[in-house]
């Protein structure tokens, strides 16, 4: 990414919390000059990342033999009107941002597919745990062999914040209110506009 250093971020914990936050990735591999891009959740299996996608997916084939890979993990974002600042500034953009780049390979022994589906839901699911995968469900059997399961050996990790950080602290303080509130805002109402004109 293009790093101006006020804007990146260099605490890998910092950096690895938006991929637990906002695990649902932006996956990125090229072969000559085709870019394939999936968008799946990935969840931490100790250091490395894992997911699963469908196995007709053409992007499969980049997703094994420690093939080079970026993942992106995008956490708020917003637009920044210079109205909510305290000093005469122009009109910017906030966002936080994650890059994970590594190499991929394929994980084949079904036990080891069904339990790193067991994980992941155990992990989406959050503390409440309102729902529990058992690895010994039969339509687990069934499905196996339609998922291509991957993990990801990460190499580097990178973070862009950009967060006002170049302001004065009321303006930073202003700007944050404005990344949380915008996001609230803009998800219901971008989430009721898709549904009542897609149903």
């Amino acid at each position: 990414m293009y790093p101006p250093k006020h804007h990146q971020d260099y605490n890998i914990e910092n950096i690895k919390e938006v991929a637990l936050t906002y695990p649902f990735a932006t996956i990125i591999s090229a072969k000559d000059d085709t870019p394939f891009i999936t968008h799946a959740p990935l969840i931490f299996h100790g250091d490395k990342l894992v997911g699963h996608i469908d196995a007709n997916n053409p992007h499969v084939d980049l997703l094994n033999n420690n093939y080079p890979i970026t993942c992106v993990f995008q956490g708020p974002q917003t637009y920044i009107s210079p109205s909510i600042y305290t000093t005469k500034q122009l009109p910017t953009w906030n966002y936080i941002f994650s890059h994970a780049k590594g190499v991929v390979q394929e994980i084949k022994d079904p036990d080891t597919i069904k339990g790193s589906m067991v994980t992941m839901t155990e992990y989406l699911e959050g503390t409440s745990q309102a729902f529990t995968l058992d690895i010994n469900d039969k339509r687990m059997d069934r499905l196996v062999p339609y998922i291509h399961c991957f993990e990801i050996e990460v190499q580097q990790w990178e973070g862009k914040f950009k967060l006002s950080q170049d302001k004065i602290p009321a303006d930073i303080k202003n700007a944050k209110r404005e990344l949380i509130q915008n996001n609230q805002k803009s998800v219901a109402d971008f989430v009721n506009r898709i549904f009542e004109k897609h149903f």
